[in-house]
């Protein structure tokens, strides 16, 4: 044991530094309230999964999308399911957040039909705040895939204090009416659901405290976006 779950205020919490993932606080938990969530599986294994539903694909015209995390932190794996997806004209989706190497994407682009892809924040500077990252290769990357004839969903979290003022909402219909390929924006309001698990799985984070926006500020950030010029959609 490495001793890397301890109480605070009556609640375990684990030290990351210490978990080594080895899973022997599951076994050793009498109540069960620890699990494993997920398991690792081979592209052959997922096919099995993806085949199952491919009647419900033909009926509806959808098709399989690959999310995470973030697919693109596995792109061999990911690469080879797409390719699978495509020998059985599967139609194939990437929900990302498109911060990885422009390589990667270019690569990932050349096998995937859609991309539903994350914009946080316009400003870099406030993006790395929040993030820990700038944003410029996230937006390099959606620019390229646009460029490259990529139909592109960009799906927006909102986000009260962060992101739901009016200078980047307009900042954000401005870039997204820049580019050719976007098809729909999606604005997503925030849900404070991952702050308990936060709390449940670790000290070293400290989720930010804000509330749901309401229906009158959801409208507000459509109306912006809509006078762009843009289809947009408020969940999903």
């Amino acid at each position: 044991m490495n001793q890397a779950i301890s109480l605070v205020e009556d609640q375990p919490v684990t030290d990351t530094g210490k978990c080594n993932l080895c899973g022997r606080c599951v076994d050793a938990c009498v109540t069960g309230a620890r699990e494993i969530i997920g398991q690792e599986m081979s592209v052959g294994q997922v096919m099995n999964e993806v085949e199952k539903d491919v009647i419900f694909y033909d009926q509806s015209g959808g098709g399989v999308t690959f999310s995470g995390g973030e697919p693109l932190m596995q792109p061999e794996f990911l690469l080879a399911l797409l390719n699978q997806c495509q020998e059985q004209e599967i139609h194939t989706a990437v929900d990302t957040s498109c911060y990885a190497q422009p390589e990667i994407v270019k690569m990932i682009s050349e096998k995937t039909d859609l991309f539903l892809c994350d914009l946080k924040h316009t400003d870099s500077t406030v993006h790395k705040r929040f993030t820990g990252v700038e944003n410029n290769l996230i937006l390099d990357n959606i620019k390229h895939l646009s460029a490259a004839g990529k139909k592109i969903v960009l799906r927006i979290p909102v986000v009260p204090g962060f992101n739901d003022d009016q200078a980047n909402i307009e900042a954000t219909g401005k870039f997204a009416a820049s580019l050719l390929m976007v098809s729909k924006v999606s604005i997503l309001p925030y849900n404070r659901g991952g702050i308990e698990k936060s709390a449940r799985l670790t000290a070293d984070t400290e989720p930010m405290q804000t509330e749901p926006p309401d229906e009158e500020k959801m409208k507000s950030v459509a109306e912006i976006l809509s006078k762009y010029g843009l289809e947009v959609k408020t969940g999903g």
